[in-house]
Parts: C-alpha cells; sequence; structure tokens
C-alpha cells in the first residue's frame, strides 16, 4: 500500500524561504514514505531542492522501512591518530 507523507513538509521554507527545525525533522521522516507531500509558496522549488538533499542524506540511514544506525567514521583504524570527522 502506498504511503504518502504530508505533515506540512518544509511548508515556512516554501512561504517565506526559511524552514523551521521541525520541519526539516519532518522532511528526515518522510524517507519512510513512497511519496511526499509538499505545500505550494514562492520558494517551491528550493523547497524541492531541500527535500531532495535530505532524503538522499537519510536513504544510507533507511532500509526496508526500518531506521538502522550507520557506522559512524570518527576514528581512523590507528589507535595513536587523532580524531577526525571523516
Amino acid at each position: 500500500m502506498p504511503v504518502i507523507w504530508a505533515t506540512q513538509v518544509l511548508e515556512s521554507l516554501a512561504k517565506t524561504g526559511l524552514p523551521s527545525r521541525a520541519e526539516i525533522s519532518d522532511a528526515g521522516l518522510g524517507v519512510r514514505a513512497e511519496c511526499v507531500m509538499l505545500n505550494k509558496g514562492p520558494y517551491i522549488v528550493q523547497a524541492i531542492h531541500t527535500l531532495d538533499d535530505i532524503l538522499k542524506r537519510m536513504s544510507g540511514h533507511q532500509a526496508k522501512k526500518r531506521p538502522l544506525l550507520r557506522a559512524l567514521r570518527v576514528w581512523d583504524n590507528n589507535p595513536n591518530a587523532t580524531p577526525s570527522l571523516a
């Protein structure tokens, strides 16, 4: 059954050009759905590009509608190495 994510995703971004933190979180959860609905506004193209970027980043954390924790690559294999944010 297809799922449409429609929770005012990026609505203030589409209307004012600035998203709220909650809207960014809602957009990230849209990766679980087959379709994400956006409301129209003067900044709709920016909202579409932002949603695309968020969904691409979040797709690495989802598999078969179940959240996954990916391995963080904060430390090198060398125990004497300093931490890096690679």
